[in-house]
């Protein structure tokens, strides 16, 4: 059976509590109760390792003295996060920093998005880094794999959501564009932005305004407020 390992007190506490994916053990460096209680509660053995080990899995990442095996990422599909109501997916064109993708599940999960979309090739996936950039939301928040975006994006449009790219002359400000029904927000990575393809297939285009000397916010800021933005329209 294939297994993964992730570090961190609350990557290792989140995966314990979400029914998401296994957890086979914990390997504990440090006495921490919450994880001992959380792997008690779970059923989930504690081995007690020497730090080097633990710090060998991690491969540098902060790990707080703490890690577990586990399965392998659940990827969900599109499809499952098109099927709640009023859907709100987040779809990321090119983000290959594990870490960004990370803070993105993060603040996905805090606005209660469906769910974040990334590319198969070309692009972080959920790896060890990107959980504990998470702070263990990537155990609750639904991720799809997509081979083609573009073609993605025209399912969800079938399914009656609207696509906004975010682009920094973006058509409209985001507090102006009604996010309230089903929607799709499309955002690229820092370098390249969103693909002439991929943005052919929104809907429209939203910035958000700046009003500093740095002319664009990092991926994750940039995810967060547009998500937060339509869960405060959606009350």
């Amino acid at each position: 059976m294939k297994t993964e390992f992730i570090y961190g007190v609350r990557p290792v506490i989140e995966a314990l509590r979400s029914p998401r994916r296994e957890v086979h053990a914990v390997l504990a460096a440090v006495e921490d109760r919450e994880v001992a209680e959380a792997a008690a509660a779970g059923g989930v053995g504690v081995e007690h390792v020497r730090r080097g080990r633990i710090e060998e899995l991690a491969a540098g990442g902060v790990h707080q003295g703490i890690a577990a095996r586990v399965g392998p990422y659940p990827y969900s599909g599109l499809d499952e996060m098109l099927e709640v109501p009023q859907p709100l997916i987040l779809m990321l064109d090119g983000v290959t920093d594990p870490r960004n993708l990370g803070a993105v599940l993060r603040a996905a999960d805090g606005a209660g998005a469906s769910g974040v979309v990334v590319p198969k090739d070309r692009a972080a996936g959920v790896t060890a880094a990107a959980v504990k950039a998470s702070a263990g939301a990537s155990e609750h928040v639904r991720v799809a794999r997509e081979t083609n975006l573009r073609r993605a994006l025209d399912r969800a449009k079938k399914a009656g959501a609207w696509a906004y790219a975010a682009e920094g002359g973006g058509e409209l400000p985001y507090t102006e564009v009604d996010l309230a029904g089903p929607a799709v927000l499309v955002l690229g990575s820092e370098g390249k932005g969103v693909r002439r393809l991929v943005r052919e297939g929104c809907d429209g285009a939203v910035s958000i305004p700046m009003s500093g000397a740095v002319s664009s916010l990092n991926v994750s800021v940039a995810s967060a407020v547009l998500l937060f933005e339509a869960r405060r329209q959606r009350g």
